[in-house]
């Protein structure tokens, strides 16, 4: 994985070498409604792995904020700086995914406690949506589909990469239970997404969440609710709602048409680096 430095072309091959063929990179795809973001301001990265180009989304955080999250890495409730949210390739095996993570991020040259998600998603397709402050950004693949309450049995092996994966940022603080809650309402309103979109499902196997929210300032008391009825979880709902659904919609597009995700290019090229 490259770690910031801007790649640059190559020259012309000489005599007896041979050109290889151009890639092309397609715009990262963005709802025609979502603003710029503001507090989510994340980062295209690139590496070459199982022989071909794997992207990552990563959201350079900062100190200041509190996370509650359901990811693989970093998991739980906390201080974090960071959020990196990996796509893999389909079908991933490795049976170690935290420690992937991490290896992933120190190559990114990220310290300090964070979080990871993984996806077999596309991440070039990611979807924002903003509410009030609060900014949502989503990764959306749902190849394995299903509802929670399933009569198949469960298993104590780690599920498949995440494939719906949603990072949400509130600019004020919450308190503990506060940030739980959101949690639950960020899942809340991607099962009203999804339904809305016309997917008979609540989501799939290996879903994932991350909800940050600033840190109190000294003397400053955390809201308290993070329900779909607070002022903040309210808004997060609607982002989450918003985002999830333009990235289902795009999903049954595709899945409609027969139109799989761009084909992986075998190394990381000039353009794989981005802002999103």
């Amino acid at each position: 994985m490259t770690t910031g430095r801007r790649a640059t072309p190559r020259p012309p091959p000489g005599p007896g070498r041979r050109r290889t063929a151009a890639v092309t990179i397609t715009p990262l795809p963005r709802a025609a409604a979502a603003p710029a973001p503001v507090l989510l301001r994340a980062e295209r990265l690139a590496r070459t792995e199982d022989g071909a180009c794997r992207h990552a989304l990563l959201w350079r955080a900062g100190p200041g904020w509190r996370m509650a999250s359901s990811a693989v890495l970093g998991g739980g409730l906390g201080e974090r700086g960071w959020v990196l949210n990996a796509q893999v390739r389909p079908g991933y095996t490795r049976t170690d995914p935290a420690r992937h993570l991490a290896g992933l991020a120190r190559d990114a040259g990220l310290a300090g406690p964070g979080v990871g998600l993984m996806t077999a998603a596309e991440v070039d397709a990611c979807t924002r949506a903003a509410d009030g402050g609060v900014e949502a950004l989503v990764t959306t693949g749902i190849g394995v589909s299903g509802w929670a309450a399933s009569a198949g049995p469960g298993s104590p092996a780690p599920p498949p990469p995440g494939t719906i994966n949603i990072v949400v940022a509130v600019p004020a603080p919450l308190g503990d239970a506060a940030l739980v809650n959101a949690v639950a309402t960020a899942t809340e309103a991607k099962v009203q997404a999804l339904l809305d979109a016309g997917f008979d499902c609540s989501g799939t196997p290996s879903d994932a969440v991350c909800v940050a929210a600033r840190a109190a300032r000294p003397g400053e008391e955390p809201e308290a609710f993070g329900g779909p009825r607070s002022l903040w979880g309210s808004r997060l709902a609607r982002a989450v709602h918003t985002a999830v659904r333009e990235g289902a919609r795009r999903e049954r597009k595709r899945t409609a048409a027969g139109v799989g995700g761009p084909a992986p290019h075998p190394r990381t090229v000039p353009g794989c680096r981005a802002e999103v």
